[in-house]
């Protein structure tokens, strides 16, 4: 069986689709947030003093970007840490009020993106390619190396 073309591999198909995402997220953010950050904002949104780990988890970006952006993020004025009493070398990372603004303002930049990522899809094939993309998205130990699960 002959190999795709390497223009047309699924990972540079998934890399492209990526690139796509962010730049429609982009062109539709009325303010500089990016599209790692909102999906940071709405996994604290969803679970107010969630750790970084907790919030590597449920997001499936690395430990060191997480760091990273949630010290942004804490610069911005958009999240609040504190060490936990449990553990003190831990942070409990909350939304602040102007970190639930932004997540609102972020909102309509999501919804866009995924309008226009779907844009090409029938309606029936859809759902059927959201759950194959999750399920992708979703595997485990794939070649050895342990995929956080998004939740």
């Amino acid at each position: 069986m002959a190999s795709a073309s390497p223009l047309h591999s699924l990972l540079h198909l998934l890399h492209r689709a990526a690139q796509r995402a962010d730049a429609v997220f982009a062109s539709h953010a009325e303010m500089a947030l990016t599209p790692r950050q909102y999906i940071i904002l709405q996994a604290v949104a969803g679970a107010d003093g969630l750790s970084q780990t907790d919030i590597m988890s449920a997001t499936g970006i690395d430990r060191s970007s997480i760091a990273d952006l949630v010290k942004r993020l804490v610069a911005h004025g958009w999240l609040r840490r504190r060490r936990t009493k449990r553990d003190a070398r831990a942070y409990a990372v909350r939304l602040t009020p102007e970190g639930r603004r932004m997540l609102a303002l972020g909102l309509p930049a999501a919804r866009a993106t995924e309008d226009a990522l779907l844009s090409s899809l029938s309606m029936a094939q859809r759902p059927v390619f959201i759950k194959a993309l999750a399920t992708v998205a979703d595997g485990q130990e794939l070649y050895g190396v342990n995929i956080p699960r998004c939740e």
